[in-house]
């Protein structure tokens, strides 16, 4: 990611988030101002992922494929883990919601795991982001946040995944 993508990561937030802030679990973040990878194919930019670095510890914060069915979120969290490797990291995570079956699927499959239960987060969300639903996908109602780990260097990773 380069100074000069700023504005592109902007519209990609602002499109997929609904707004340039996510919030997780009760901070406020603006991915485009984050550092990030982007995934490009053929020419064409099809992914973004965006975090932010805390002490030892790396928070994805957002994961976004605009092209499916290619790979593209996998390469951007395997590139995630490669960074995260080389700066010495010693836990990668993220947060997802209750209701997001399709990314606990994506997650647990590229090596993460299941680390806490926030029960009731998302009312704690919405205070600060009224736009967030009450019912997510799949008409789940969306009002857990699930925190999702890899432990670096230790029995954790799964570095085939």
């Amino acid at each position: 990611m380069e100074e000069s993508d700023r504005k592109w990561m902007s519209g990609i937030i602002k499109a997929r988030w609904g707004e340039e802030r996510v919030i997780a679990h009760g901070f406020a973040f603006r991915p485009a101002e984050l550092p990030g990878f982007i995934a490009i194919h053929e020419g064409e930019k099809v992914g973004l992922l965006t975090f932010n670095i805390d002490h030892s510890a790396i928070e994805i914060i957002t994961l976004d494929s605009l092209k499916t069915k290619i790979g593209v979120g996998s390469i951007l969290i395997d590139a995630m883990k490669e960074y995260a490797r080389k700066t010495g990291c010693k836990r990668l995570w993220l947060i997802t919601t209750n209701d997001n079956l399709q990314a606990l699927r994506f997650y647990q499959k590229r090596g993460f795991h299941l680390a806490a239960l926030h029960k009731n987060a998302l009312d704690v969300s919405r205070m600060m982001k009224p736009l967030i639903p009450t019912i997510g996908r799949d008409g789940i109602p969306a009002r857990d946040e699930l925190e999702m780990e890899i432990l670096m260097g230790g029995s954790v990773i799964n570095s085939e995944a």
